[in-house]
């Protein structure tokens, strides 16, 4: 098909078709028995053509330049028309060159759609786009690019304009959609209107984005809006230039305010909460000419309808709280950018400072609100530091890992609470949970509960990532070297309120050995399964971790491993597992990486399990698992049944042993004295007992004689059936010692039987001379028959010898 394209000459419009860049191609345009790569059509021209080829639009693209100067003859104003008709069916730019004054102003207004500002590099739905630059003296700005269907309506402009619009081939669209008109300056850079109905969010840029904003230049954003809605300003990207002169700002005129304009820096958050239409603007400053820097900005103004509980604060008090942040945001923060059908929800710390994420430091009491619909689409993420640079002042103190009430309270969920435990190298930290106590998570046994706690363990070097714990489990204790990082993450409704139980509790303890000690002490009908840190990832090199398993006295545990070896190779060093009973003297069961796993064995005591890991080749992991059971002992009937017959037997002996004695004593015959010279009596410490040397005094004098000895012929006399030897007393010559003899055996006088209610205490041992010794005093014509009728002898048959003469004569 053959194309004519006829320009007149007064319309100063200037049409050329080429290849698109970078394309080369066979397809050519043929005019008058000539192939052309490009076609030029100036003004007051009439050119027909045809393409070689069947799909020119794969290869060419059409622009078309109207120049338009205001400066010496009157301006076009109006509607913008698309020129010439009957162009082929090629991706079109539309280019309007406006030449202006810079004492007047040119106004672009869109008609049939408003525009959408859209980034660098971001391309439109329809493939239909605008773009708009600013022309002053010879300098142009880059005002922005723009899809349809969005809220711009109007962009005023200084000096003159280059609008572009740019169609795909195959648009069916036939007008530029906008118009020109003349005003007055507006002393500014630009102008640009945007209207805002109902619920929705604008989001623009400054001229030259991502590049900087003209030196010392200003421009103007007004936003209108009903009254009857509320307007947030949020500021996404920005950066400043570096000022010699004059301070880069932003300015708000708000109806009703009572400073305008109100002025900003940049870094403030911006006003929030405005009622009704307002205006923005972007002034610059004097760049330093050696490093300018750039000042840039890419912001937000949500539009939403006034909040029902917009006047309820929430008090946070954090006074009492130390090194701590609590930021509250929507979901998502701060990676997910909400899209723009999406109703934003704002923290508010007053009236006019809104934020979709408000971070709030310990140490202050604040009063916030929130300008959002729906409430569960806030979340809480705080962060909180204790630290120990010196063990002594911290050792004995006990930190409690909870979340604040003043947190807890509020009417939105806890996304993450994270705590930074921070040491020196040869200080550690032990977190205990006394009454939940923590259960891992592992496949085996999921935690089901509203949280749980993830904890890594980190040096700037490695980082192992000890697991994730939830309560309700076994482990009491976990003890662990480096800065640790504590993170409590919420699920389901994950509110945390003061009707679930937090005991996680941390201190700062000496230097330790592994690098993670768990202490367990598992509920005695569960079966507990443990896992090595960094699952399923491996164990880092060199690292040794240890579990000690507490069991109860009358129970016995059960370990065994959820596989039959390591499955590891060792590039250097050896990967060892121990298993050992707190007991003396117990065995230790080693293992190595190249060794079977022990087979599942009885633990009767508390027990040690230590994973000692060693440089893997690659590709190769340390990852263990085991688990512990519990039962009670079980003790063997054929040892009950022996322990029996064994207390029977022994039973038996006794009574045996018992009756013989008893018929012994009523038989044997009469004990006799002997003296044994070498038999110390005196008591420990007692020295100085007697006074006098032995020599010197009369202690080796015997001062009572048994019956038996001095009356034995006459109990020959007496029923008794032995007869006891007869001696007569003979004084002792022989050679004598310092020490006292010993007093008579007991045994002398076992047969002296006292009544139960007459029985006395014995007299105490007196440090005294005067001691006398006594003995057992048979009564003539008593004999051991009738040693029964003595027990109800109230009288003391104990007598002095010494005082009784008569007895003297008969020992003589």
């Amino acid at each position: 098909a053959s194309f004519t394209i006829s320009l007149h000459k007064a319309d100063n419009t200037t049409v050329t078709i080429k290849l698109r860049p970078g394309l080369s191609t066979s397809c050519r345009i043929h005019v008058k028995n000539v192939n052309w790569s490009e076609l030029k059509i100036k003004p007051g021209q009439n050119v027909t053509f045809i393409f070689t080829c069947s799909t020119p639009e794969k290869y060419f693209i059409t622009e078309i330049q109207k120049n338009i100067d205001c400066v010496s003859g009157p301006c076009p104003f109006g509607d913008v028309h698309l020129y010439p008709p009957g162009l082929p069916r090629l991706n079109r730019t539309y280019i309007w060159d406006v030449k202006a004054s810079t004492k007047a102003g040119l106004e672009l207004k869109f008609t049939t759609s408003w525009l959408r500002q859209i980034e660098p590099g971001e391309t439109c739905p329809d493939s239909i786009s605008y773009n708009i630059n600013s022309s002053i003296d010879m300098a142009t700005v880059n005002i922005g690019t723009f899809c349809r269907n969005g809220s711009v309506s109007r962009v005023k402009l200084l000096g003159g304009v280059v609008m572009s619009l740019h169609l795909p081939w195959h648009s069916p669209l036939t007008t530029s959609g906008f118009n020109i008109a003349n005003r007055t300056s507006i002393k500014r850079l630009c102008i640009i209107e945007s209207i805002l109905k109902g619920e929705s969010s604008v989001t623009l840029m400054s001229p030259n984005y991502p590049l900087g904003f003209p030196e010392d230049e200003l421009m103007t954003w007004q936003f209108v809006i009903p009254l009857n809605m509320r307007a947030s300003v949020f500021f996404h990207n920005y950066s400043l230039s570096n000022c010699e002169r004059k301070e880069e700002r932003v300015e708000y005129y708000i109806p009703g305010s009572p400073s305008n304009p109100e002025v900003f820096k940049l870094s403030d958050s911006q006003p929030a909460n405005i009622a009704g239409s307002f205006n923005m603007s972007l002034q610059g400053c004097d760049q330093d000419a050696q490093n300018p820097g750039a000042l840039r900005l890419l912001f937000q103004v949500v539009v939403q309808h006034p909040q029902v509980d917009e006047n309820v604060t929430h008090l946070v008090d954090l006074s009492k709280e130390k090194n701590m942040t609590v930021t509250i945001h929507s979901e998502g923060w701060p990676g997910h950018i909400p899209l723009m059908s999406e109703p934003i929800c704002l923290i508010c710390k007053d009236h006019r400072t809104c934020d979709r994420a408000l971070t709030l430091t310990s140490g202050a009491v604040y009063r916030i609100s929130f300008l959002c619909k729906d409430l569960s689409r806030l979340r809480i993420t705080a962060e909180k530091g204790i630290g120990c640079m010196d063990i002594r002042w911290c050792q004995r103190k006990i930190y409690s890992l909870s979340v604040p009430k003043a947190i807890t309270r509020l009417p939105i969920r806890l996304y993450k609470f994270i705590w930074k435990l921070l040491a020196t190298d040869m200080i550690n930290v032990e977190i205990t949970s006394p009454s939940l106590k923590l259960q891992q998570h592992v496949p085996e046994q999921r935690c089901n509960t509203s949280y749980s706690y993830s904890i890594v363990s980190a040096t700037p070097e490695t980082e192992l990532n000890v697991g994730v714990f939830c309560p309700g489990g076994s482990i009491e204790k976990i003890q662990m070297r480096n800065n640790i990082t504590i993170s409590l993450k919420t699920f389901g409704k994950g509110l945390i309120n003061e009707s679930v139980p937090q005991d996680l509790k941390m201190s700062f303890v000496p230097h330790i050995k592994d690098e993670c000690i768990f202490t367990v002490s598992p509920n005695p009908k569960a079966k507990v399964y443990l896992q090595t840190p960094s699952w399923p990832y491996g164990l880092p090199p060199y690292v040794s971790v240890s579990w000690f398993i507490i069991v109860p006295s009358r129970q016995t545990a059960r370990l065994g491993f959820s596989k039959d070896r390591m499955g590891i190779a060792c590039e250097t060093g050896r990967a060892y597992i121990n298993i050992k009973e707190e007991i003396l003297g117990a065995e230790e069961i080693v293992r190595r990486e190249d060794e079977l796993l022990p087979q599942p064995r009885n633990m009767y005591h508390d027990f040690w399990v230590n994973v000692s890991n060693c440089k893997p080749v690659d590709k190769t992991q340390l990852t263990l698992q085991f688990w512990v059971t519990f039962a009670d002992k079980q003790i063997d009937l054929g040892i009950i049944l022996a322990v029996v017959a064994g207390a029977v037997v022994l039973t038996v002996i006794g009574l045996t042993v018992f009756c013989v004695k008893r018929k012994k004593k009523k038989t044997q015959n009469p004990m006799v004295g002997v003296y044994n010279a070498n038999v110390n009596t005196q008591m420990p410490g007692k020295k100085g007992l007697f006074g006098k040397g032995r020599q010197n005094n009369e202690s080796h004098v015997y001062a009572v004689i048994d019956d038996a000895v001095v009356y034995g012929h006459l109990l020959k006399e007496s029923n008794g059936s032995v007869a006891p030897e007869v001696d007569v007393y003979r004084p002792f010559d022989g050679p004598m010692g310092s020490l006292p003899p010993s007093p008579p055996p007991f045994s002398f006088r076992k047969d002296i039987k006292h009544s139960s209610n007459t029985e006395e205490e014995p007299l105490p041992l007196m440090d005294t001379d005067q001691d006398t010794y006594t003995f057992a005093h048979q009564k003539l014509g008593q004999s051991e028959d009738n040693g029964d009728a003595n027990k109800n002898d109230k009288g003391d048959t104990s007598v002095l010898l010494l005082e009784n003469k008569e007895r003297d004569g008969l020992a003589e």
